[in-house]
């Protein structure tokens, strides 16, 4: 066997100092990682001859707070009942569904359905679509946004003489914009229950 030439090296032996330079260059990198982020991504193209438009991530969806609802309650207020965001028509800015009724001490008020957005400036919080009319007498369950499409299950009444605390009809329904409204479909027939 062969001797080498060459003494041991020295600096084949792990030192403290050696660990300290290698956690101070890994802390360089992640700090270094967490200033550079990559953009947001999507999912589809948009079409030929459109432009997209993507917001800030940290746009806040609108609130409920302060916010007239097209609801005639007389005496009492509207009070929220269920509400979910999301962005429904892929403008990157996100719109809420609230679910609202009458404070009534007694019975089952009707639900109705509205969609809030925010001003192009971000104030300004609006309804800008009703998806479940009061007038209807239903009850909204089930309140989901998924895939920009707004789904519910919507308690009601097969008459007039069936009394507002017992509703017998379930239908599932789904909302998805269209570019120009919210479209209604009804996924299943509805159900007597």
């Amino acid at each position: 066997m062969q001797e080498s030439a060459v003494p041991e090296l020295a600096h084949t032996h792990t030192r403290p100092i050696h660990w300290v330079g290698t956690a101070t260059a890994v802390a360089g990198v992640i700090a270094l990682s967490s200033l550079v982020q990559p953009g947001s991504a999507t999912a589809a193209q948009p079409p030929t001859g459109t432009r997209a438009q993507s917001a800030p991530a940290d746009i806040a969806p609108p609130g409920t707070t302060g916010v007239t609802f097209p609801l005639q309650c007389g005496p009492v207020k509207a009070v929220v009942a269920k509400q979910a965001s999301g962005d429904l028509d892929g403008d990157g800015r996100p719109e809420t569904v609230a679910v609202v009724h009458c404070d009534s001490a007694m019975g089952t008020p009707p639900d109705a359905a509205y969609v809030l957005t925010r001003g192009t400036d971000g104030n300004g919080t609006r309804v800008v679509a009703t998806l479940v009319d009061p007038k209807d007498r239903l009850t909204v369950t089930d309140l989901t946004l998924r895939a920009r499409a707004v789904g519910a299950t919507l308690l009601g009444y097969s008459s007039d003489d069936v009394p507002s605390c017992c509703p017998d009809v379930r239908t599932a329904a789904k909302w998805q914009w269209n570019g120009t409204a919210f479209v209604r479909s009804t996924p299943a027939a509805a159900h007597s229950v």
